[in-house]
This record gives structure tokens, sequence and C-alpha cells, in this order.
């Protein structure tokens, strides 16, 4: 799709990180704003969003590490399709990553911290029933946040930033699925293991959650 015509109400104010023009450009790839092989030119980004052309190409070249834009020498950027192996190589990283800070997290989750995943779970659940796709990634987002916070591992943090939006792509497609809904399930389970300090099988669980995707993925092959 072209670059939305929004330009006064999108505009990012002076100043801001770098950061904010690679996340607005990330979730417009991720949730379909800008399609697998559409033309991206950092112009007409830069136009969108209020900016020099400079952030807009250093955001370009982030997400070429993260896989989700293609850039030939001499030719414009690209938004990369959904290629199945860089999906797996993303799922399988994320899956562990999660794992992880499962692990980590159980022992210092506070009885806040349980809650917060409970509303979550909620909010994706309601989501889910609504078929509102967008509200259940961000409540899923909002429910692994809270031990991936309380694991407090900067580089599980820094790796998940790089690869969860590869994954997150085809998670798009998932939540708009009766098989998604699956996921409601086992966050609640992996709640209770957590407050029941199971570190093992509460990450047995978390990975699980991650590796639902597997069946998704099968059909892209």
């Amino acid at each position: 799709m072209p670059i939305p015509q929004d330009a006064g109400s999108s505009a990012l104010k002076r100043g801001l990180l770098r950061d904010d023009v690679y996340t607005r450009l990330r979730d417009a790839i991720v949730d379909g704003t800008f399609a697998p092989g559409e033309q991206l030119r950092d112009g007409e980004l830069a136009d969108w969003l209020g900016v020099s052309r400079t952030p807009v190409r250093e955001a370009i070249l982030r997400l070429g590490a993260a896989g989700l834009v293609t850039t030939a020498p001499g030719r414009s950027t690209t938004v990369a399709e959904l290629e199945v192996k860089a999906i797996r190589d993303a799922q399988s990283v994320v899956a562990a990553m999660h794992r992880l800070a499962v692990e980590l997290a159980v022992a210092q989750l506070t009885p806040d911290d349980l809650a917060s995943m409970r509303a979550a779970n909620r909010r994706f659940a309601t989501a889910m029933k609504s078929g509102d796709a967008e509200a259940a990634l961000a409540a899923d987002d909002d429910f692994h946040a809270v031990p991936v916070r309380a694991a407090g591992n900067t580089a599980i943090e820094t790796v998940l930033d790089q690869f969860s939006p590869v994954v997150r792509r085809l998670e798009r497609l998932r939540f708009a699925t009766l098989p998604g809904r699956a996921s409601v399930a086992l966050h609640t389970r992996l709640i209770d293991l957590c407050a029941e300090g199971d570190t093992e099988a509460a990450a047995d669980v978390s990975h699980e959650t991650w590796q639902s995707l597997q069946p998704l993925l099968d059909t892209l092959t």
C-alpha cells in the first residue's frame, strides 16, 4: 500500500530518539501497513514521519539486520517476504529466550506481577473472542513482557527486540484464527505454575506457547 497520507497527525516531535523512527517503521511492517514486497523510499518515509532522512536510513539498516526489509545495492529497499526459514530461525531463538526469561523470573515474580499477567491474559482472551488481532498481539506482548522484565537480563531483552518482530508478523495470522485461542489456556497454565514456584514446568509451558506457531509455519512451506 502507498505511504499513509496523514503526515500531520503522525509526524514525530523533533528531537525524539532514532529508536522512535525504527519503532514506527517496524510496527508498520508488522501490522501490515507496509506489505511484503512493497518498496520503501527513505524520502517518502521521512516526509510521513516528519523527520530527516538520516534517522530513516539508520532505521532501515536496523530493519535489515532484523530481517524485516531487504536492500539490494543501487536499488530501493523492500519489505521482506514471509520467508519460512527466516521465521523458523527467529522462532527458535525467541522461544529459547522466553524460556530462559521464565526460568530466571519465577523466583522474582511478585503478586503484582502475577496480577498483571492475569489482567493481560483476560484482555488477550477478550480480543481473541472478538477477532481483534491487533489487540490480541498487544495483550500478548504485555503478558510475556512481565517475566522478561522480572528476569532483569538485558541480553535477553536485546535479542528479543531484534527477532520478535519477525515472529510477530506470523502471529498476526495466528491470532486471527481459531487455533490461536489455545494460547489463552497456555497463558493460564503458565501463571499458575509461576505462582506455585515450579520453575522447570513454567519454563516448559513458556516454550510450548512459542512453539505453538509451528502448525502455521507448516502451512507456509
